[in-house]
């Protein structure tokens, strides 16, 4: 299970608003597979309507499943600013959002997070309107 099978689907709005980030807060692990930046340089950007429903994007509610423990997460997908972990709210920078911005509910994906390598499995997608 290999993250490149994944293709990463953005909306203009969100491909627009993270590459602007990740360009005025560059990383010295841009060229690294697992960061946000290698993301969004090999990401599909399609207009806002043309987004899937079941894409994770900015603001989305994602239900995950890590496939070693089967134990089940939810939380919100968010900028920086917003992240709060005591309201399920994890910025998109994270290992976790990185990882999952811009995937689709059914797929699987395996990141490199701080306690080591992960599976995950997107159970649903759900969209917040903000």
């Amino acid at each position: 299970m290999n993250n490149k099978k994944n293709h990463v689907i953005l909306s203009e709005d969100d491909f627009r608003l993270l590459k602007q980030f990740t360009e005025t807060f560059p990383s010295n692990t841009s060229g690294n597979e697992m960061t946000l930046s290698y993301e969004l340089n090999r990401a599909i950007v399609v207009e806002n309507n043309e987004l899937p429903e079941d894409s994770i994007r900015l603001n989305s509610i994602v239900k995950v499943k890590e496939l070693i423990t089967n134990k089940e997460l939810e939380f919100s997908i968010v900028m920086p600013a917003f992240a709060d972990i005591n309201q399920q709210k994890i910025s998109v920078l994270t290992p976790m959002g990185a990882a999952l911005i811009g995937l689709c509910k059914g797929e699987k994906v395996e990141w490199k997070m701080p306690a080591g390598m992960k599976k995950f499995e997107i159970l649903d997608v759900k969209q917040v309107t903000i």
